[in-house]
């Protein structure tokens, strides 16, 4: 079958027929797709994205791994043997030096104690009579009425009065010692943790754990530094005129917190395995950031070094160097020239240009031009 070219007026037709399509096609994309340049002169205002200039500690120091300890931490256990009649804390609160915890079979020893005292009084009544015996005595052999065997006699039951007094007051002492034993009291302020034994249960003074107490604050940071770090910075200190030793510690979650040193200490030897120095400081810990037990990263410094940051998606450059767009109070970029200085981590400082609490446009800057109307949205923020 033979095949015959179409016609030159259908082939003209069709032409014309895609052409028109192409037309159409980029018509109605300009008409729907309003150009970002076109944007200000169509009275849309740009959306940009914006963040908050912020101080940032820029000191360059090595971080070593530290290990957070309680400085002090107790196992209690308990001074008598006894039924525990009560568990007088909430598992996991805060308990003060002194608070009582546990109760051990006080009526028992409180008996006891009674009995104690009631024998300290019999004693006393006991020595009130032998004493007066031994006056009249002594005042009888004075006058050469009495014999001295009475009077031998009755200064010998005196004495041995005055002897039961003080045993029987110290038999009083301890039953006493004893019955405030069966209120176990929190020796340390601290967490404290679940209650090992409850009650109902006996226990056997001494032999056992009833709750472990960890105090939060202050606490002790622990770490390492080799001999020869710890050589230079001590000279680095030393040729300071008044050294002011702070701690930037990073926490497990990545916050950063600086700190000053309440005390410390450096362990007396370099370790001959690692030759390393165990460093330990002791700091304040009200907001309980520092958890015993966890592993942070330590870096000392002498002092921090706050310096303007801005992100470096943030900045831009043109013949005349480098520049970032800042959104004033009226929503209005604003172009501000740059002085910069080093990087650092992923943040560029800043020496000249801006000030602490500026919103420097971080998103949406190539779109800008200086004194163009914004609708910023602060980065981290929900619209």
């Amino acid at each position: 079958m033979l095949m015959t070219k179409p016609h030159k007026t259908v082939v003209l037709r069709r032409l014309a027929f895609i052409i028109l399509c192409v037309s159409l096609g980029w018509f109605l994309k300009a008409k729907t797709t309003p150009r970002a340049g076109m944007m200000g002169m169509m009275g849309q205002t740009p959306y940009v994205l914006v963040e908050r200039v912020q101080m940032q500690d820029t000191l360059k120091a090595q971080n070593h791994i530290a290990h957070v300890e309680a400085i002090n931490s107790v196992s209690l256990q308990p001074r008598v043997s006894g039924m525990i009649d009560a568990v007088l804390f909430e598992e996991g609160s805060f308990v003060k030096e002194g608070d009582i915890l546990f109760e051990i079979e006080s009526d028992t020893f409180k008996a006891t104690l009674d009995l104690r005292a009631a024998e300290l009084e019999r004693a006393k009544a006991a020595l009130t009579e032998a004493e007066r015996n031994y006056e009249r005595q002594k005042k009888l052999s004075g006058q050469n009425i009495s014999s001295k065997a009475s009077f031998d006699a009755a200064e010998s039951a005196f004495l041995q009065a005055k002897a039961g007094v003080a045993e029987a007051k110290a038999s009083w002492n301890l039953a006493n010692i004893s019955y405030e034993d069966t209120f176990s009291r929190a020796p340390i302020s601290g967490y404290i943790g679940k209650a090992l034994v409850t009650k109902g249960n006996r226990v056997v003074a001494s032999q056992q754990v009833l709750a472990k107490i960890v105090q939060l604050n202050p606490v002790r940071v622990a770490f390492n530094l080799t001999d020869k770090e710890f050589l230079a910075f001590k000279s680095k200190a030393k040729g300071e005129k008044n050294p002011h030793i702070k701690a930037r510690i990073t926490l497990p979650d990545g916050t950063l917190v600086v700190k000053d040193f309440i005390s410390g200490f450096v362990d007396n030897e370099v370790s001959k395995n690692t030759a390393t120095v165990s460093i330990y400081g002791d700091f304040e810990n009200d907001d309980e950031k520092l958890v015993p037990g966890s592993y942070v990263q330590i870096a000392l410094i002498l002092e921090p070094k706050m310096r303007i940051v801005v992100p470096q998606a943030a900045l831009m450059q043109d013949e005349n160097g480098f520049y970032v767009f800042v959104v004033n109070e009226h929503s209005v970029a604003e172009e501000r020239r740059l002085v910069l200085g080093e990087v650092s981590d992923d943040k560029q400082v800043v020496e000249e240009g801006l000030n602490e609490g500026e919103m420097v446009v971080v998103k949406g800057v190539q779109k800008l031009s200086n004194g163009i109307k914004v609708q910023p949205s602060l980065v981290g923020s929900a619209r």
